[in-house]
């Protein structure tokens, strides 16, 4: 399978340098990055400004875990300046397809430059650690120095504008863990139990204090069994929770199993809000922005479990109200 993955890259790569699309299309001089998610590709528009135009592979509601390169994101790819990934295992049907073009192509991982010592294990999956290090601001920003530094080592004569503006955007990502970590605090002890479709907020819950649990594992890839959610409904029911998260690149099926299940024994559960674990919001809002996905996470979370939290989160800027 692989050496058929191999030669169909090469055929391609083939294809598209005799169309004289090898090299980048801007008409300007401007970079032409590629970014599987929104995440990354939010961190490198902030970083490269007007230097740059990005393209995002996956878009809001797109679950990478799952995702599958097209023949137009390849075509995208081959013709860059600079393909960013996350690694860690997050785009998990793409590795060795980014093993291959990392071999005539400026591709990076953005997130495999992180210290081990920063990243959480898990025990299900040997030597590999939770890709899901956007849910802490301040890791991410260690993954946005990643972003910088790609782009100074592809356009060096541009890392003035591009630390400068890198600076600018660490400086909002560190106001941002400071709201989160204010309004995460005002949350009852007992209340700090986030329960959400699939395990994407383990830095989450070690960064502000709380019990997370999912029902499916790190990847969306694993399954969720009977018995797995019959011990969540039990729980649910012991201790009283009353609100569960769904997630917007997640199908909320198993969480309506929970809701359900608890129902049956008496128990009002209701759905705290719908959180961005995978994907950002909608191309052009405010949650369609890293700021945004984690400002509108965190004021629902703080706002569905007791806390206090801006009506309209950090700035006033969320589309929804609390």
């Amino acid at each position: 399978m692989r050496i058929l993955r191999r030669h169909a890259l090469g055929l391609l790569a083939a294809s598209v340098a005799s169309l004289g699309l090898s090299g980048p299309v801007l008409a300007d001089d401007r970079l032409s990055v590629v970014a599987t998610t929104g995440m990354i590709a939010d961190a490198a528009r902030q970083v490269g400004g007007d230097l740059v135009e990005v393209r995002a592979l996956m878009g809001p509601g797109v679950d990478p875990h799952a995702y599958r390169q097209t023949r137009s994101d390849i075509v995208a790819m081959t013709r860059a300046d600079l393909v960013l990934w996350h690694g860690l295992y997050l785009e998990a049907q793409m590795e060795d397809f980014f093993g291959d073009l990392a071999k005539g192509r400026n591709v990076v991982a953005v997130a495999e430059t992180l210290p081990r010592d920063v990243l959480i294990g898990h025990d299900d999956y040997a030597d590999k650690f939770d890709p899901h290090v956007w849910m802490d601001p301040d890791r991410w920003a260690l993954v946005v120095a990643s972003v910088r530094d790609a782009l100074i080592a592809t356009q060096p004569d541009a890392a003035d504008q591009f630390n400068a503006n890198a600076e600018a955007h660490l400086a909002e990502i560190e106001r941002l863990s400071a709201y989160s970590k204010t309004a995460l605090a005002s949350v009852p002890e007992q209340s700090r139990v986030l329960l959400t479709a699939h395990d994407a907020f383990n830095y989450f819950g070690e960064t502000y204090g709380f019990e997370v649990l999912g029902i499916q594992g790190i990847s969306t890839e694993s399954e969720a069994g009977l018995n797995r959610i019959g011990v969540l409904v039990d729980m649910l029911v012991d201790r009283e929770i009353g609100a569960v998260f769904v997630e917007s690149s997640v199908s909320d099926r198993n969480i309506r199993a929970l809701i359900e299940g608890a129902a049956a024994q008496g128990h009002t559960v209701r759905i705290g809000g719908e959180l961005f674990s995978d994907a950002m919001g909608a191309d052009g809002t405010y949650e369609g922005t890293y700021l945004g996905m984690i400002d509108h996470n965190v004021t629902t979370i703080a706002a569905a479990l007791g806390g206090e939290v801006p009506g309209r989160g950090m700035d006033g800027r969320l589309s929804a109200g609390y």
